[in-house]
């Protein structure tokens, strides 16, 4: 990416995007003291929400919805119009975003086309979770106590007990345990408004049967493909309880079709004990992708799913490592012409927006890097803790293969692997370097001393079983 580029993308200001973060902050602020005390202002709030979409299909039925709501009265339908309208008013500045970094580094982005709908399915656990969304709404983030936290745990056992609803079932057991985590709530200095109410919208969208045919939350796959995978770096997203390797990759299709760009994700359960290197080997199922992470090599892939937004479904069996592959030879050769997916509706939100870049050529002082005389801030808090790349190695660097993500209305970057130059001589260290085991001696020695979690883990399991 050059500074012309980057100074485009900086410069960019599309018009009305502040104005609709304003219009979300209005109706988040509604959810912090709930809908049973709408005051004169959170009620011009939800108006205000109300008016922004007056234009659009949803426009009746978020008018009616404000009306009722401030009336006192709050159904499940009122609830599913707001949370839709908040949903496209996140959708639009993600559109006007994302339209901002294709036209800087001229990227083509297929156009999204909806896939076929599958039969609806009514489950009377879905109507349980919007019970539950809705007393959270009505109730707000400072009337939340132990009592309505605990009235999902039911619901949310029997989401989980459905494959197909696991989805939603992670969505509402994460902003269970973070609104415990949290209480008292009624006295916290701060609260996560935003994101609760991220995590309150998408699960009421979720959940709601009439609209989402594929409750898993996910389109059906459109295609199968095949053809030699080339690995850009892979982003590591750790909770409490899960784990998921997210890998970006460059697909050359058999068919001699354009290059475009992919993603493919394996995900495991974990517990809150095991962080760092140890995360690696709850993944130990897909032995061929982590070899290709570690060793650096292409992936022949032969009739691999891939949905509709880019992604494809991770099938270990189905790929084979091939000839080492340098990542940032992809990136120089392949990156810019590579033909980049559509987004799915309802995955249209800023904080989304993940795009692989190359930068070169750049200073740091260690908190940004500057092309050009322009800045661009680092984003250091998502380096994986599993991984060698540290903030101090992307302060050495020179070049960079990363994510560009726009959060708290700012462009930033977030490193997936670096070239740097440390005690004068050159290396290369890349995320998924360790996924196969720890590389660095001293960093393996330290593991060692501190035990195997993930072994001790598996030991305590089969004693139990065996009992």
């Amino acid at each position: 990416m050059l500074g012309v580029q980057l100074a485009e993308l900086l410069d960019a200001d599309p018009p009305g995007v502040a104005e609709a973060l304003d219009l979300v902050a209005g109706f988040d602020d509604t959810l912090v003291h709930g809908l049973a005390r709408l005051g004169e202002e959170r009620a011009a709030a939800l108006t205000a929400l109300a008016g922004a979409v007056a234009a659009s299909p949803l426009g009746p039925a978020v008018a009616e919805a404000t009306g009722k709501v401030a009336a006192g009265s709050v159904s499940d339908d009122h609830l599913a119009a707001l949370a839709g309208a908040r949903t496209a008013l996140f959708g639009a500045v993600h559109d006007a975003r994302l339209a901002d970094l294709d036209a800087a580094l001229g990227r083509t982005r297929e156009a999204w086309q909806e896939p076929p709908e599958a039969a609806p399915e009514a489950r009377s656990m879905l109507a349980g979770s919007r019970s539950w969304l809705r007393e959270l709404a009505i109730a707000g983030w400072r009337g939340v106590g132990h009592d309505l936290i605990s009235a999902a745990d039911q619901t949310i056992e029997a989401l989980l007990a459905e494959p197909e609803l696991r989805r939603l079932a992670v969505l509402l057991d994460g902003l269970a345990a973070e609104l415990r985590a949290s209480s008292p709530l009624a006295t916290a200095e701060r609260l996560p408004a935003r994101r609760w109410a991220d995590l309150w919208a998408r699960a009421l969208t979720l959940s709601w049967e009439d609209d989402v045919t594929d409750l898993s939350g996910a389109a059906p796959p459109v295609e199968s493909v095949s053809g030699r995978l080339l690995l850009l770096g892979v982003d590591v997203h750790e909770h409490g309880t899960a784990v998921q390797a997210q890998v970006h990759a460059v697909l050359e299709p058999a068919d001699g079709a354009p290059a475009r760009l992919v993603r493919t994700s394996v995900v495991a359960a974990k517990v809150d004990t095991i962080v760092g290197p140890a995360l690696w080997r709850l993944l130990h199922g897909h032995p061929v992708l982590l070899t290709a992470l570690a060793e650096r090599r292409a992936l022949e892939i032969t009739d691999l799913p891939l949905l509709a937004g880019g992604d494809l479904v991770w099938h270990d069996d189905r790929a084979t490592a091939g000839e080492p592959a340098d990542p940032f030879a992809t990136a120089r050769i392949q990156l810019a012409g590579a033909l980049a997916p559509p987004v799915p509706p309802l995955e249209r939100h800023p904080v989304r927006i993940a795009e692989p870049v190359l930068l070169e050529g750049y200073t740091t002082d260690g908190s940004a890097l500057e092309l050009d005389g322009r800045p661009l801030p680092l984003d250091l808090d998502r380096l994986p803790a599993c991984g060698p790349l540290t903030p101090a190695l992307v302060a050495a660097s020179s070049a960079c293969i990363g994510l560009l993500r726009w959060d708290g209305g700012r462009w930033m970057v977030q490193p997936l692997a670096v070239q740097a130059t440390v005690k004068r001589k050159p290396v290369e260290v890349h995320g998924g370097d360790w996924a196969l085991g720890i590389t660095d001696p001293k960093v393996a020695k330290a593991e060692a001393r501190a035990g195997d979690a993930v072994a001790v883990l598996r030991e305590r399991a089969g004693r139990l079983l065996r009992k």
